[in-house]
């Protein structure tokens, strides 16, 4: 019989702890929700983790008041019982240099938004219309194109974000497994993205339980609909239903 420190829970946030919201900043996290992963944390031993393309510090300003390990920017940035590595704007002057004419290109069209991390940068498209959001796509491709193999473009719901090739979920959750509380555990993922397909891919390699959030095709094992769904799963988690992923429905 499994018991709640066999597994490590790693957890995507926009689409998957909430529901995606117009804009980046508008997203309402479930008043219950901070609390809930508190008390989840603690079932698990402390190998709970958000693992997200927001920065650090904005999952905190979500999250508040607690304070939980965070693979932010994609796992450019990663914080572990409280000490943070990477992430610095400073440490990418090539992308730096790029900002502002990618901010110029996109600047005349309607409803578009530029969402600047310092370690990588999101153009938004998702209030757009159809004409404009191919031409900020466009404005994102070039920009990424220009700045070579150090840098990559990673498109999601609306949104296409520059990042450092190095930097994957799946990187990210690989990290967080090499160490305590997470080292020898078996992983689950949830995320709703294709952004979170690569995560899928590792904790499937691993023999984890990797779940896509929504109806789109997937190589994740199993599937939740909603938000919503996610979060009544682990608030039945958190208050000590058996920790069961295998049960979730198939993708």
């Amino acid at each position: 019989m499994t018991e709640p420190t066999d597994f490590a829970l790693y957890l995507d946030f926009d689409g998957t702890l909430v529901e995606i919201a117009p804009r980046p900043d508008a997203v309402r996290v479930d008043p219950a929700l901070p609390g809930a992963l508190e008390r989840l944390r603690l079932r698990l031993g402390g190998a709970l983790a958000i693992v997200t393309g927001r920065p650090i510090g904005v999952i905190d300003d979500f999250l508040a008041p607690a304070r939980f390990d965070v693979a932010g920017l994609h796992g450019v940035e990663r914080r572990v019982d409280g000490v943070v590595s990477g992430g610095g704007a400073e440490d990418h002057p090539e992308l730096r240099a790029r900002v502002a004419g990618l901010t110029a290109a996109v600047a005349g069209l309607d409803a578009v938004l530029i969402e600047d991390k310092g370690a990588s940068v999101a153009v938004h498209w998702r209030l757009a219309t159809p004409a404009d959001a191919v031409r900020a796509e466009v404005a994102v491709r070039i920009t990424a194109e220009a700045l070579g193999g150090a840098y990559r473009l990673q498109l999601g719901k609306a949104v296409g974000e520059i990042v450092p090739a190095s930097a994957t979920k799946g990187h990210a959750i690989r990290a967080f497994g090499r160490a305590p509380p997470y080292a020898g555990r078996r992983s689950i993922f949830l995320g709703d993205d294709l952004t979170d397909e690569k995560a899928f891919a590792v904790v499937n390699e691993t023999g984890g339980v990797s779940v896509r959030i929504g109806a789109a095709e997937t190589i994740a094992a199993r599937r939740l609909s909603t938000p919503q769904d996610v979060r009544r799963l682990l608030y039945a988690w958190a208050d000590g239903a058996p920790i069961d992923p295998d049960a979730l429905p198939p993708a």
